[in-house]
């Protein structure tokens, strides 16, 4: 990575720090984003998004020891899980009993990917954790694709926002039930 990508991304781990939104390239859309553990960003996202707080959130990560923290997966489930990452699957994975509501939903678990995509591996190792990914869009709208498409469609309020390419996947990822390996949502 370039010396410019570097400061981008350290500028981007500090906005997490700070509490701020983030949205940034994943592997098909922009991703909105925070710090998971600070529940008055999460809250933020959730109402600039019009999401409503049911329906839980996904976990990305650089890689699977950031994610553990948060899930309970056995093995059976870590065999199914482990081959398809890094890479653009998310998996349904039960929560640890602590993980908060907010990010749950109403759900005991939590969705989680370890993304491929070099500069969501590059935030969450200079971040030194999981952060939230949803996409950056409000509910029930076309998904961003573009830094230029996400000051559309958000207005960049109070967002940080790292710019950079999508992956070539052309639909949001997969997203499948750990515990049984149902697909929940196709890619």
């Amino acid at each position: 990575m370039s010396y410019l990508s570097n400061f981008k991304i350290r500028m981007a781990s500090h906005a997490l720090q700070q509490g701020q939104l983030l949205a940034y390239p994943t592997e098909a859309v922009y991703g909105l984003g925070c710090d998971p553990l600070n529940e008055v960003a999460v809250l933020a996202l959730l109402a600039l998004k019009q999401r409503p707080i049911e329906k839980g959130l996904i976990l990305i990560a650089a890689d699977f020891s950031q994610l553990l923290p948060f899930i309970e997966p056995s093995s059976a489930m870590l065999q199914r899980m482990m081959p398809s990452w890094p890479g653009p699957t998310t998996w349904v994975v039960p929560a640890q009993a602590w993980v908060p509501s907010y990010l749950t939903g109403k759900h005991n678990s939590l969705a989680v990917r370890v993304s491929a995509h070099p500069l969501v591996h590059a935030l969450c190792t200079q971040y030194g954790g999981a952060i939230v990914s949803t996409s950056a869009n409000i509910s029930q709208q076309n998904a961003a694709r573009s830094a230029l498409e996400v000051r559309q469609k958000l207005a960049l309020k109070n967002i940080h926002l790292l710019s950079g390419r999508t992956d070539k996947n052309s639909q949001p990822t997969a997203i499948y039930n750990a515990l049984t390996g149902d697909c929940l949502r196709q890619s």
